[in-house]
């Protein structure tokens, strides 16, 4: 059974696909569960206008009553946006039953990359990742965007982790997955709100060419899985690291007194932050989504190439 018997690849970007043209696919969770309507819709809107804008067709993916979409119309946006919470967040282990069930779903960066391979698109720009999260040496809560990044072949462009995460974990675990971790520019893996982590990345590139090269390389030699690009956020939307940290400590603390856990964790985290820094942390998430959708369509354009 061909998985493409599932799968609804707008017209456009299979238009583009055919003609060997740029395609970066975006993730939806962050319309459904990242931010607040109707934000979330005109984000999502400028995301796709700035991958036009670099000479790339957008693919924002999905799943809409049960089919696997790349590539959404304005109104599918719109309904995500509007339908937000209400929205099954889906990973890899919620598609059966979300296409069997004809339900509509709001794909995470793993459930992002596997529609976005099997549709051929290569490039997949997002917000942040999701990683080891803190204490998971005994709660074992390690995202299945790590695992995805291990074994599908789509280079991931994001601002880092965040820093609800354990980032030292999160590295060595792609280390173990034999996941190459590039720094934009950079040598220490961004941290989403801010620039710096602390931690170093496995390589720095420095233009959207170079990354390319890596990436046709590693497509070249038939090595299994991804690769990451951590882009940090722009330096006039990158936030005070004492500011962040102390939210995100706050969030946790609150988060484990609620008992909240799984994959409510990191929308309640997010909804958390954004509250304690009088929303600074929603205005910064919008604008590193727009640098890594930018940086993206440059890439795709030089993969082409």
């Amino acid at each position: 059974m061909n998985m493409n018997a599932y799968l609804d690849i707008a017209p456009e970007v299979r238009q583009a696909l055919e003609q060997g043209k740029p395609v970066v696919a975006l993730e939806s969770t962050i319309i459904s569960h990242g931010m607040p309507y109707p934000q979330n819709v005109e984000t999502a809107l400028n995301v796709e206008r700035i991958i036009r804008e670099n000479g790339a067709t957008p693919a924002t993916i999905a799943i809409i009553g049960g089919r696997l979409k790349a590539g959404l119309s304005r109104d599918e946006i719109e309904h995500l946006g509007k339908k937000g919470y209400d929205v099954t967040k889906a990973s890899r282990r919620d598609l059966p039953v979300i296409v069997s069930k004809g339900m509509d779903g709001a794909t995470t960066v793993a459930t992002t990359m596997i529609i976005a391979e099997m549709a051929g698109i290569r490039i997949f720009a997002t917000g942040g990742i999701g990683g080891v999260h803190r204490g998971a040496e005994t709660t074992m809560d390690i995202s299945a965007d790590l695992e995805e990044l291990a074994q599908t072949g789509v280079m991931v462009i994001c601002a880092g982790a965040k820093s609800i995460l354990d980032l030292g974990l999160t590295l060595e675990y792609l280390e173990t997955k034999g996941v190459p971790v590039i720094g934009y520019g950079t040598s220490e893996l961004p941290a989403f709100y801010t620039r710096t982590s602390g931690f170093a990345v496995d390589y720095r590139l420095d233009t959207p060419e170079e990354i390319a090269a890596a990436f046709r390389a590693k497509l070249d030699m038939g090595l299994k899985g991804g690769m990451l690009v951590t882009n940090p956020i722009p330096e006039e939307y990158s936030m005070d690291p004492a500011v962040i940290n102390r939210a995100i400590d706050e969030a946790i603390a609150e988060a484990n007194a609620q008992g909240i856990h799984g994959k409510q964790t990191t929308p309640f985290l997010l909804a958390k932050i954004k509250d304690i820094t009088g929303g600074d942390s929603l205005a910064s998430n919008i604008q590193l989504v727009y640098n890594n959708a930018a940086l993206a369509a440059k890439t795709a354009a030089a993969l082409v190439r």
